[in-house]
């Protein structure tokens, strides 16, 4: 019989150790996390979800970060502006459906995704983590995700993530910053959509924009160990994962002639001709204020010079070439129109004063925040 003791014993004792080193991947009504060592990790082991403390703070916050990168860098954040100041912390799902962190012992919640449950499901939820990165809230019965943590982001973007305005929900998609390295509260910097005229994206600083960049499709990110951030000195960069560290190669802004609006109105921006002075005038343009000018504050921008008539008087077009695309917020674009087409659109338009090459795309009555570089597009103007 002894022997029979020891071998069960054995077997115990397998099993708990096994029962230890499992990964889920998701929480249910009767399986919480708690702060501690409980953590989810995703299906193929990509990212993990649970309790950290950033930098050489002490408060407790649920994250999700790089399951198999040695320097945790935490991508998304719960409790950003609500954090624990001890490791009481449990991530559940509570009696209406929903998943909420609160203090052991206690229901009030700290966070919650705070969405409607449908009656029928609000037993049967479950939130997931993936293996994109994504914490998706699901009803079991009908599979349906009715919350994601993509459509909150927080400083990061990954690769399957989107930003925007969704105008049937009205759900707006934007990065921000954290205060400080060692607090991912919600902080000064900004990177969004601006859906007026011509979609665009901006970084912002408050309210104020600082860049701009003019297409969505330069941010595309496509490989799971590269990201992009919003830093809390106003800067944005992209990365991917080389060897032991991550290695940026891209960041906005990086000179002065990408500052939103450096040269004003009707003018650009040349970071080859710095010495000289960074702001020109368009062709037919003069500055708008010369001393202002002459002392290398070109923010007032330009006007045309006297004399000069842009409707119907026999007037062609002058090519820019190798420039930023300008502010689209007052543009009308049609990508349906050839370039020979759109410029006869654009002579029929008096109000109409430049167009691009990238796509039929009328500038009216002015032209903001343009800038020279060894590659873009091409603008003519009136």
């Amino acid at each position: 019989m002894k022997p029979a003791k020891g071998l069960l014993g054995t077997v115990l004792l397998l099993s708990l150790v096994f029962r230890i080193c499992i990964s889920f991947d998701t929480i249910t009504l009767n399986q919480p996390i708690k702060d501690g060592g409980d953590n989810l990790v995703s299906n193929q082991k990509a990212f993990a979800l649970g309790f950290f403390s950033p930098g050489n703070s002490n408060l407790r916050y649920v994250g999700i970060w790089y399951n198999e990168i040695a320097e945790q860098t935490v991508v998304w954040v719960a409790n950003r502006d609500n954090p624990l100041n001890d490791t009481s912390g449990v991530l559940s799902i509570n009696g209406q459906g929903n998943l909420v962190l609160h203090k052991q012992n206690q229901t009030f919640p700290i966070w919650s995704t705070n969405v409607s449950v449908s009656i029928s499901s609000s037993n049967n939820s479950k939130a997931q983590l993936l293996d994109s990165g994504n914490l998706v809230l699901v009803q079991q019965d009908n599979q349906r995700v009715i919350w994601q943590s993509f459509d909150y982001p927080t400083n990061t973007l990954l690769p399957f993530m989107k930003l925007g305005l969704e105008k049937r929900t009205g759900l707006n998609r934007y990065l921000t910053s954290w205060k400080s390295k060692d607090d991912p509260g919600t902080g000064n910097a900004s990177f969004r959509i601006d859906p007026t005229g011509f979609p665009q994206l901006f970084l912002y600083m408050g309210r104020t924009q600082i860049v701009a960049g003019r297409t969505l499709e330069w941010f595309k990110i496509e490989w799971i160990f590269s990201r992009m951030v919003v830093d809390e000195s106003g800067i944005v960069e992209r990365s991917t994962w080389h060897g032991s560290k991550w290695v940026e190669f891209w960041s906005d802004p990086k000179e002065t002639c990408d500052n939103y609006l450096k040269c004003g109105p009707n003018s650009y921006c040349d970071p080859y001709n710095a010495v000289k002075f960074e702001c020109t005038c368009l062709p037919g343009f003069e500055p708008k204020l010369p001393r202002d000018w002459y002392l290398r504050d070109g923010s007032g921008g330009c006007v045309r010079k006297p004399g000069v008539s842009t409707c119907n008087s026999g007037e062609g077009f002058v090519k820019l070439a190798r420039v930023k695309v300008p502010d689209t917020s007052v543009a009308r674009a049609n990508m349906s129109l050839s370039l020979k087409e759109c410029e006869k659109e654009c002579l029929r338009n008096c109000s109409c004063m430049a167009y691009t090459s990238a796509r039929c795309e009328h500038g009216r009555d002015w032209v903001l925040d343009m800038a020279q570089g060894l590659s873009g597009h091409k603008i003519i103007f009136q």
